[in-house]
Order: C-alpha cells, then sequence, then structure tokens
C-alpha cells in the first residue's frame, strides 16, 4: 500500500480536547526555578565569606590553571552539544546516535562546570570590582538557572518548537562569556599553562 502525498488530510478527526495545548503558566515553574537557583547562587555568594581556594589538582600550576582547563572542557562539550542539537533538529546531516551524542555532551559540560561553579561560590564569592568579573559572576548564576530550567523543560510534553532551542541558546551564550571572561581572560594574562 503506498500513502499519496496530496491526499485530503480534512478527513481526520480533530485532535483529542485532552490534547490542546498546554498553557502558558506552565512554564512558568521551569523560569520561576531559574531564577530562585540564579538568585540564591548570586545571594550565597555575596554573603559567604570567601575562603581563597577550595581545591587543587596535581598536574596543574594553580586553581586558575586548573579552572581554565575545565572551563575549556565544558565549552568544548557545548559545542559538541550545539553542533549535535542541529543533527537532530535535521538543520545539519547526522548519524542516528545524534540524540545520544547531543545529552552526553551536555551532561559532560554540566559535570566538569560544576567543580569550576563551586570554587568559585566557595572561594572567590559573588563579585563586582571590574566589568569583566561583574558579568562573569552574573553571568555564572544566570547559567545555573537556565540550565535549571532547561531540564525542567525537557520533561515537559508539547513544547513549542522555538522553546528548547531559545533556552539551549542562552545556556550556551552564558557560558560561552562566562569561559571568555575567566579562562581566556587566564590564558592571556598568564599564558597557556598547566
Amino acid at each position: 500500500m503506498t500513502v499519496d502525498p496530496n491526499a485530503v488530510t480534512q478527513d481526520f478527526p480533530p485532535p483529542h480536547p485532552g490534547h490542546r495545548r498546554p498553557h502558558p503558566a506552565r512554564y512558568l515553574v521551569p523560569a520561576l526555578v531559574a531564577g530562585a537557583v540564579a538568585v540564591a547562587l548570586g545571594v550565597y555568594g555575596n554573603v559567604h565569606d570567601p575562603s581563597g581556594t577550595a581545591f587543587n589538582l596535581a598536574g596543574f600550576s594553580s586553581t586558575g590553571a586548573v579552572k581554565s582547563w575545565l572551563a575549556t572542557a565544558a565549552i568544548f562539550f557545548a559545542l559538541v552539544q550545539l553542533v549535535s542539537a542541529f543533527m537532530v533538529y535535521g538543520k545539519l546531516p547526522g548519524p542516528a546516535w545524534s540524540s545520544a551524542l547531543h545529552r552526553w555532551s551536555g551532561r559532560a559540560a554540566f559535570l566538569v562546570s560544576v567543580p569550576v561553579a563551586v570554587h568559585c561560590l566557595y572561594a572567590m564569592g559573588y563579585q563586582t570590582y571590574e566589568t569583566r568579573v561583574f558579568w562573569h559572576s552574573l553571568l555564572g548564576c544566570f547559567f545555573f538557572g537556565a540550565f535549571s530550567a532547561k531540564m525542567l523543560l525537557l520533561r515537559s510534553e508539547r513544547l513549542p518548537s522555538w522553546l528548547l532551542p531559545i533556552v539551549g541558546g542562552l545556556v550556551l551564550t552564558a557560558l560561552t562569556i562566562i569561559w571568555l571572561t575567566s579562562a581566556l581572560w587566564f590564558f592571556r594574562t598568564f599564558g597557556v599553562t598547566t
């Protein structure tokens, strides 16, 4: 049996009333969680007395080098996630395992960013003494809030097709600016060292 792509489709029954588009208020919860996470991180970073250091790894010359390389790994995995997202959405050709690559590169980016964020919050706190540091602190908090919203939205059904790419783009943009104001700044100031 073949299907005629030009056949009339008006004879199909209308969607079941339970399958209507969700109310926009449904997306309010992820937005509120995102705001709460970002504000909570900022408040903690602001009221916490910075300790100066939280960790260091053998083989690295400084905590700044560790953080810069972990942040660079995070941005690498985020770029892999961007390319794999284009494959998943059919904008680029890709293998059948593009969606698995997208999920695992996102997990890897998040996992390597957590120690950096913990160190920044615990050892340095939320700082605003210069423009670069202010944007780094602000967007660091925003990143984890936006990431939280994205994770909650992934579990929602019947999302508008534009929503996840927008939220994912915000997460990637925040991470990129965080990297530019930290790792790239470190490498340009102190050299590409380990």
